[in-house]
């Protein structure tokens, strides 16, 4: 059984950025690919970026490709989402998950939500214009 807890979110101005943690405890994590999602109200989840366990392999969604940078650190068991310049379009509740089988380490299925087995509690992140 693998935990997830994200911190790091907070309100910013657009321009500004963050840096979100997604700590994982339990056995398996450094193994894992990781994920970071986001909801806005109203809106369907949607995937942010994901890296692969060694952190070689590495994809970005169109919306934040060039201004978010994923990255891992095994040795802490955290995974990282470095944001900068945020839009208030970038405003959501910001998630880790964990899939343990790699169902999920590829451009097709990344965003596929049933395919993570562990999910945190996620962080809201709110940019004011």
């Amino acid at each position: 059984q693998v935990q997830l807890v994200e911190s790091g979110g907070g309100s910013v101005q657009a321009g500004g950025s963050l840096r979100l943690s997604c700590v994982g405890s339990g056995y398996g994590y450094s193994s894992m690919c990781i994920a970071w999602f986001r909801q806005a109200p109203g809106k369907q989840r949607e995937g942010v970026a994901i890296t692969s366990p060694a952190g070689s392999w590495i994809y970005y969604s169109d919306a934040v490709k060039g201004r978010f940078t994923i990255s891992r650190d095994n040795a802490k068991n955290t995974v990282y989402l470095q944001m900068n310049s945020l839009k208030p379009e970038d405003t959501a509740m910001y998630y880790c998950a964990a899939d343990p089988l790699h169902k999920n380490c590829n451009s097709v299925s990344w965003e596929i939500l049933t395919g993570y087995n562990y999910w945190g509690q996620g962080t809201q992140v709110t940019v004011s214009s």
